[in-house]
């Protein structure tokens, strides 16, 4: 990709660095894709590590930079942070008129069905084709680490899972973490996959774990008033299975927190902290 295919939508100052939303033309979502960069003022004079940031059902590039207040944090630790949009959009991409399946919840896999096959490859767009851009085109020094919210929680989980020893950490709010065994899971599942549950396991966090797979250090909270939990958020199951491999991971559960960037913009410091170690800042 040359810059010529790259073009700058927003550019906002912020904390001494550089806030900006891109748009390209995705050769794997074979669509218009829209991702946000925010530089800090490190990056002005050399490298910097990066965090990539997956959203939730509904979401866009925008609820992370807009509602979160990463930004004092990322410029005071020196990291990037890029966030994309959570699905392939246009009118030539299919859809459903449900809020949970199609456009805004693309479940960060690689579908196999039509007529989602042709444009969900969200797995490959976060994993290959984003990280191509952003190492061409950005100050980064090639240390990674990942973090996500709700169906983006799962995506960070499970993309670390598939990517052992790629990312220096990972970290979630309100994950879903057993996507196979709740509804929201099994409905994208069923559309995107098939009918075979057997196919559904190596994209499912609880599955990968249970199977061997290593996990980076992690940090996952879960507020205790979000309508989604426990139900769709089945938090426990992954701590179960993660103590009982001895694997390196944090669960914390906060009372009266929901499930909105009210609960992440009040913890959102301690994960930039976390990931800021992790990546030997």
């Amino acid at each position: 990709m040359s810059t010529s295919d790259l073009s700058r939508r927003e550019k906002h100052y912020a904390f001494g660095g550089w806030q900006d939303v891109w748009q390209h033309t995705s050769h794997t979502l074979n669509c218009v894709m829209n991702f946000s960069v925010y530089l800090p003022p490190q990056a002005a004079t050399g490298p910097v590590p990066v965090l990539y940031w997956l959203s939730g059902l509904t979401c866009n590039e925008q609820n992370l930079i807009t509602k979160a207040g990463f930004q004092r944090y990322a410029a005071e630790l020196g990291v990037m942070v890029v966030a994309m949009d959570t699905s392939p959009r246009g009118s030539d991409v299919a859809d459903d008129s449900a809020w949970d399946l199609g456009q805004g919840a693309g479940f960060y896999i690689n579908a196999t069905e039509q007529p989602w096959a042709s444009h969900f490859r969200m797995y490959e767009y976060v994993v290959d084709e984003l990280p191509n851009i952003i190492a061409a085109h950005f100050p980064t020094n090639g240390r990674q680490a990942i973090a996500g919210h709700s169906m983006g929680g799962h995506g960070a989980l499970m993309i670390a899972l598939k990517n052992p020893g790629r990312f220096s950490s990972v970290s979630a709010f309100a994950p879903i973490v057993a996507p196979s065994r709740v509804a929201w899971g099994q409905k994208a599942f069923n559309a995107y996959l098939g009918h075979d549950t057997r196919h559904w396991q190596q994209w499912d966090s609880l599955c990968l774990v249970e199977q061997g797979q290593p996990l980076p250090p992690a940090l996952i909270d879960q507020g205790l008033d979000d309508p989604f939990y426990p139900e769709q958020l089945t938090t426990e199951l992954l701590e179960t299975a993660c103590q009982a491999r001895g694997m390196i991971a944090h669960f914390r559960y906060h009372e009266h927190y929901d499930h909105s960037y009210y609960f992440i913009s009040s913890f959102i410091e301690e994960h930039m902290r976390f990931h800021a170690t992790a990546l030997q800042l």
